[in-house]
Parts: structure tokens; sequence; C-alpha cells
């Protein structure tokens, strides 16, 4: 009789413990996506699209080829 009343309160602490340890780990995952959200929208201000580097690049890289043309026809006179 005694020994059964060991083997259930050890049973309900373990389950106790359990139940506590998930519960952290639970919090602890809402935290840690809620950090991984605000830092991707913190990176999404500081940093630009692929697609908008690209057209960036494609601007400059026209008005460096109209300066070439240019500096070619002052060279050529």
């Amino acid at each position: 009789l005694h020994m059964e009343m060991y083997i259930d309160s050890a049973m309900g602490l373990i389950i106790t413990v359990g139940g506590w340890w998930c519960k952290n780990q639970h919090d602890e995952l809402k935290r840690v996506t809620v950090l991984l959200n605000r830092t991707r929208e913190e990176i999404a201000k500081e940093y630009v699209s692929v697609t908008r580097q690209q057209s960036d690049m494609d601007r400059v890289i026209d008005r460096l080829d109209r300066l070439e043309g240019k500096l070619d026809r002052l060279i050529e006179r």
C-alpha cells in the first residue's frame, strides 16, 4: 500500500515537472519566433531586394555607357 503511494507520488511529480518543462519550451519557442519575425522586418528595412538592386545597377551601367560615349566623342575631336 505504501509502495503504491510512493509510485503515484513519483509519477505525479514526473508529470508535473514534464508539463512545466513543456510549457517553458513552448514559451521559449514563441519568444524566438517573435524575435525571428522582428529580425526579418528589420532586415527588410535595411536591405534591398535582388530585383531592386538589379534595376539600380542597370541604371548605373546605362549612365556609365552614356558617359563612355561622350568621352569617346570628346576624344575623337
